[in-house]
Parts: structure tokens; sequence; C-alpha cells
């Protein structure tokens, strides 16, 4: 999208009666001046950085970013935070990766003390943690308001909150396709998940941790795999996975809109299809 199209796209969000829209930061546009260009055109919906990666500014400029955005936004901010993974980090960005959950512990404190002398936004921005795994999740749940999960099944919604306790969030991530045709639709599963197994070591240990086998990442994925990570179908069948993830602890649900025909752009149809609104 361009970015008046963004802002197009953000307002019919707001529309449709979501509450939220998560940001990435990869190779993309910068998350910070994104929300606060969406922020400047919008009323009412939370931005949330999803996520902002640790490695790509020091504790002091995370903190003054989230509280510029947070002040101007009148309070429409999230910060989600991450340490993404060593491949964007070491072999893109040229930054060492050999501790990732020290790196983390020792980030929170800096960020929360980092001295910031213009206006203060109302209230204190909340955080949540990228988290898969124990330690990290932990953190999350002592450190931060909780966890932005992405790429799982509901099974580690569950298991992420028998870990941390009922308090703290758990925001998880769910891809759906609005399509009945399972060719089509595992087709388009298949490209959006290319770029996360094998390629990202995280995701995959992960999923391996919740009992899937080598083979299940071979040739882009079986279908079991496919459809544990993607929702598709019809609305009721994707209504069901996102709910899967309710009963399963999770705070807030975060989807991806994929288009059956084009993976670069979002369904609207699935936004007015599941809209809070209804």
């Amino acid at each position: 999208m361009t970015a008046p199209e963004t802002v197009d796209f953000a307002r019919k969000a707001e529309q449709l009666g979501y509450g939220a829209m998560w940001i990435p930061e990869a190779v993309g546009r910068e998350p910070f001046a994104h929300i606060g260009y969406l922020a400047a055109h919008t009323e009412r919906i939370v931005f949330a950085t999803g996520i902002a990666n640790i490695y790509a500014r020091d504790a002091i400029t995370m903190a003054a970013a989230s509280k510029t955005v947070a002040e101007a936004s009148g309070g429409r901010f999230l910060l989600g935070i991450g340490v993404s993974h060593r491949p964007l980090v070491t072999n893109l960005r040229g930054h060492a990766y050999d501790k990732p959950y020290t790196y983390m512990k020792e980030y929170l404190p800096k960020m929360k003390t980092a001295l910031y002398r213009a206006p203060q936004p109302r209230e204190e921005v909340p955080v949540v943690i990228a988290a898969l795994h124990p330690k990290m999740l932990q953190l999350a749940a002592t450190e931060t308001n909780g966890t932005h999960t992405y790429f799982v099944p509901p099974e580690h919604t569950s298991k992420a909150r028998a870990a941390i306790g009922p308090g703290p969030w758990i925001c998880a991530a769910q891809a759906v396709i609005l399509e009945t045709d399972p060719v089509k639709a595992r087709a388009m599963a298949r490209t959006y998940m290319k770029t996360y197994v094998p390629r990202l070591p995280n995701y995959t240990r992960n999923l391996k941790a919740l009992g899937w086998q080598d083979k299940d990442f071979e040739n882009g994925c079986s279908d079991a795999l496919v459809d544990a990570i993607v929702a598709w179908g019809d609305e009721n069948r994707i209504r069901d996975r996102i709910q899967a993830h309710w009963n399963a602890g999770a705070t807030h649900v975060c989807i991806l809109p994929i288009r059956s025909d084009n993976e670069s752009l979002p369904d609207l149809r699935v936004m007015e299809a599941l809209a809070p609104a209804k």
C-alpha cells in the first residue's frame, strides 16, 4: 500500500470497530513514523508495534519514540518489542545476536528509566514482549504487561497462559484466509509461511516444542501444520479458530487477513466479515 492507502485502510478498520492495528518492523516502513502518521488521520483505533526490534534502536530511543507517539495520539499506542531473529539482526543489520534473552532482560530497565524531558503521555505506555519460549514468557509476565505471540496455534496460547498465569496479557496473532477451496487456501498459506519456517529458527523450535516433527517442515510444510498455523475456510471456521485462542487464554487476537489471490494486500472481505461492529 502507499502511505495514503494505509490511512484509508486504518480508517476502514476503525469504522468496522476493530480496537487495534499492529504495525510490524522488518524491511518496510519505520513503525513509529508510520504510526504517528496513521494516528493523526484516525480518531479511536489503538496502534501497536508488532514488533519494534530492540536491536534497531537503543533503550533511550525506544522509550522516547513510544512516549512521543503515545502523547501525540492521546494514548492510542501500545509498544510491542522483541529480539527479532538472527538472520534479520546479524545478517541484515550486522549486530551481535549472542544472548537475545539477556539483551532483552538488560534492555527493559534501561528503557523504563530512560531520561525523557518532553511532556509525558497522560498514562504510562503499555508494553508487551514478543515471546514464545518459557524464559522470555516469564520476563514478559514479570516486567511488562504481557506478550505478543506470532505464528502459533491455540495450543501455544494455552501453554503460554499456563506458564504466565491469569494476569498478563496474551496478544496472539492469527493468519486467516477466507477461502473454502483447500488447494487455493493452502497454496497461499504456504506462500505466507515460507517467510518464517524453516528460515527463522525461533519459530521452528517453538513448533517442535509443541510436538511437530522435522517431516512437517518439509516441502512447504505438511497440510496439518499449514492448517494449524493458518485458519482458512468460511467465516464460521475462521471465527472458531479465533475463539479457540480466546478459550485458550488469549487477551486479544490480532488477525492477518490474507487474500487467497494476492499475498501483499489484506482481504477486505475478511475485515468486514469479522468486524466487531457486527
